[in-house]
Protein backbone atom coordinates (compact mmCIF):
# COMPACT_ATOMS: atom_id res chain seq x y z
CA UNK A 1 0.00 0.00 0.00
CA UNK A 2 1.12 3.56 -0.74
CA UNK A 3 0.14 6.48 1.49
CA UNK A 4 0.07 9.80 -0.37
CA UNK A 5 0.06 12.93 1.85
CA UNK A 6 -0.39 16.39 0.36
CA UNK A 7 -0.21 19.68 2.29
CA UNK A 8 -1.55 22.86 0.72
CA UNK A 9 -1.23 26.54 1.47
CA UNK A 10 -4.55 27.95 0.28
CA UNK A 11 -4.81 31.71 -0.35
CA UNK A 12 -6.67 33.50 2.45
CA UNK A 13 -8.96 35.10 -0.14
CA UNK A 14 -10.39 31.78 -1.38
CA UNK A 15 -13.98 31.30 -0.18
CA UNK A 16 -14.66 28.18 1.92
CA UNK A 17 -17.09 26.87 -0.73
CA UNK A 18 -14.29 26.90 -3.33
CA UNK A 19 -12.00 24.99 -0.98
CA UNK A 20 -14.73 22.41 -0.33
CA UNK A 21 -15.41 22.11 -4.06
CA UNK A 22 -11.73 21.44 -4.80
CA UNK A 23 -11.36 18.83 -2.07
CA UNK A 24 -14.62 17.22 -3.20
CA UNK A 25 -13.21 16.97 -6.72
CA UNK A 26 -10.08 15.31 -5.37
CA UNK A 27 -12.20 12.83 -3.43
CA UNK A 28 -14.31 12.04 -6.50
CA UNK A 29 -11.19 10.65 -8.16
CA UNK A 30 -11.54 7.61 -5.89
CA UNK A 31 -14.48 6.44 -7.98
CA UNK A 32 -12.81 7.28 -11.29
CA UNK A 33 -9.20 6.12 -11.01
CA UNK A 34 -8.45 2.48 -10.26
CA UNK A 35 -6.37 1.68 -7.20
CA UNK A 36 -7.38 4.50 -4.84
CA UNK A 37 -8.38 2.86 -1.55
CA UNK A 38 -9.20 5.83 0.68
CA UNK A 39 -9.27 9.61 0.86
CA UNK A 40 -9.67 12.13 3.66
CA UNK A 41 -8.99 15.85 3.95
CA UNK A 42 -9.30 18.79 6.28
CA UNK A 43 -7.99 22.16 7.42
CA UNK A 44 -5.08 22.46 9.81
CA UNK A 45 -6.35 22.13 13.37
CA UNK A 46 -3.42 21.37 15.68
CA UNK A 47 -2.58 23.69 18.58
CA UNK A 48 1.14 23.00 17.99
CA UNK A 49 1.43 25.73 15.39
CA UNK A 50 3.98 23.80 13.31
CA UNK A 51 2.09 24.05 10.01
CA UNK A 52 4.49 26.64 8.52
CA UNK A 53 1.57 28.36 6.81
CA UNK A 54 0.07 25.24 5.24
CA UNK A 55 -3.66 25.46 5.74
CA UNK A 56 -5.16 22.21 4.42
CA UNK A 57 -4.12 18.67 3.70
CA UNK A 58 -5.31 15.36 2.38
CA UNK A 59 -4.30 11.73 2.62
CA UNK A 60 -4.98 9.21 -0.12
CA UNK A 61 -4.02 5.56 -0.07
CA UNK A 62 -3.33 3.40 -3.11
CA UNK A 63 -3.23 -0.35 -3.52
CA UNK A 64 0.40 -0.20 -4.62
CA UNK A 65 3.04 1.95 -6.30
CA UNK A 66 1.75 1.02 -9.77
CA UNK A 67 -1.70 2.44 -8.92
CA UNK A 68 -0.13 5.65 -7.57
CA UNK A 69 2.10 5.93 -10.62
CA UNK A 70 -0.93 5.55 -12.93
CA UNK A 71 -2.86 8.19 -10.91
CA UNK A 72 -0.18 10.89 -11.15
CA UNK A 73 -0.39 11.52 -14.94
CA UNK A 74 -4.06 10.46 -15.23
CA UNK A 75 -6.07 13.05 -17.25
CA UNK A 76 -8.74 13.40 -14.54
CA UNK A 77 -6.05 14.00 -11.91
CA UNK A 78 -4.52 16.67 -14.15
CA UNK A 79 -7.87 18.52 -14.34
CA UNK A 80 -8.30 18.47 -10.55
CA UNK A 81 -4.66 19.42 -10.01
CA UNK A 82 -5.15 22.52 -12.18
CA UNK A 83 -8.22 23.47 -10.14
CA UNK A 84 -6.30 23.11 -6.88
CA UNK A 85 -3.24 25.03 -8.12
CA UNK A 86 -5.43 28.08 -8.74
CA UNK A 87 -6.22 28.17 -5.01
CA UNK A 88 -2.63 28.00 -3.81
CA UNK A 89 -0.62 30.75 -2.24
CA UNK A 90 2.74 30.65 -3.99
CA UNK A 91 1.93 28.19 -6.77
CA UNK A 92 4.12 25.10 -6.48
CA UNK A 93 5.67 26.53 -3.32
CA UNK A 94 2.21 26.17 -1.78
CA UNK A 95 2.19 22.38 -1.97
CA UNK A 96 4.13 19.51 -0.40
CA UNK A 97 3.57 15.90 -1.45
CA UNK A 98 5.07 13.00 0.51
CA UNK A 99 4.51 9.29 -0.11
CA UNK A 100 5.55 6.10 1.63
CA UNK A 101 5.00 2.40 1.18
CA UNK A 102 3.73 0.17 3.94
Amino acid sequence: MITHVVLLRVKKTVPAKEVERAFGAIGALKGRIHGILSYSWGPYSSPEGLHKGFTHGFVMTFTDAAARDAYLPHPEHEVVKSMVFELLDGGLDGVIAFDWAS
